[in-house]
């Protein structure tokens, strides 16, 4: 018996000091040398201040500056601004994830009908065939911040209305917006939509 439980032992330990500690200390010497310390991409905006129609406590209106993260998805639901791709956490980044129902489940077949119609009804014109598929269905971890350049282009319409913006305006924010996939081969094109809504006050 004291074969096997020395050993044991031996082993719980070394992993014990390892992974809680040279381990954690390896990924910290290693996130020093990321984009501010590791501690994400943080963005400051003076106008962005408040960024949806449904919620409207402390974290979402700021007097002065507001501050956010890059990285982690915002929810934009208003009609003046790029919408966000849904969220089955309601954007919570203290609760990621996804509703794990199947594609064949009623209850999310019925969420997704009622994303389509009410993004049919904000964007009149648009016929459900050309929603694209970020827009009415929500990413495994529910803080996806990136949209597609065809979710983006297809709000195009309502928000140059809404703000009185020559559309090309908006094309040209877009484009200069759009993100390449990795080296050119690994991902697709997609657009922050933090930084995009940012870029879209600075707009005259």
């Amino acid at each position: 018996m004291k074969q096997n439980i020395l050993p044991a032992i031996r082993l719980t330990l070394l992993c014990a000091v390892f992974f809680s500690g040279i381990y954690t200390l390896f990924i910290f010497g290693i996130a020093q040398a990321a984009l501010n310390n590791g501690k994400g991409e943080i963005i400051k905006s003076e106008k962005l201040l408040v960024k949806s129609e449904k919620t409207i406590d402390a974290s979402h209106i700021s007097p002065k500056t507001s501050y956010y993260y890059a990285n982690i998805g915002q929810k934009f639901d208003k009609d003046e601004y790029f919408w966000s791709r849904p969220s089955a956490v309601d954007y919570n980044a203290a609760g990621a994830g996804g509703s794990n129902k199947g594609p064949s489940n009623p209850d999310y077949l019925k969420t997704v009908q009622e994303r389509i119609n009410h993004f049919m009804k904000h964007n009149p014109g648009i016929q459900k065939s050309e929603i694209p598929s970020d827009m009415v269905t929500a990413s495994g971890g529910g803080l996806d911040p990136n949209i597609s350049v065809q979710a983006a282009k297809i709000q195009i319409k309502r928000i140059a209305k809404i703000r009185q913006i020559d559309e090309n305006k908006i094309r040209e924010l877009i484009t200069s917006n759009t993100e390449k996939p990795l080296l050119g081969l690994f991902g697709t094109e997609k657009i922050n939509v933090l930084k995009l809504n940012i870029a879209l006050d600075g707009l005259k």
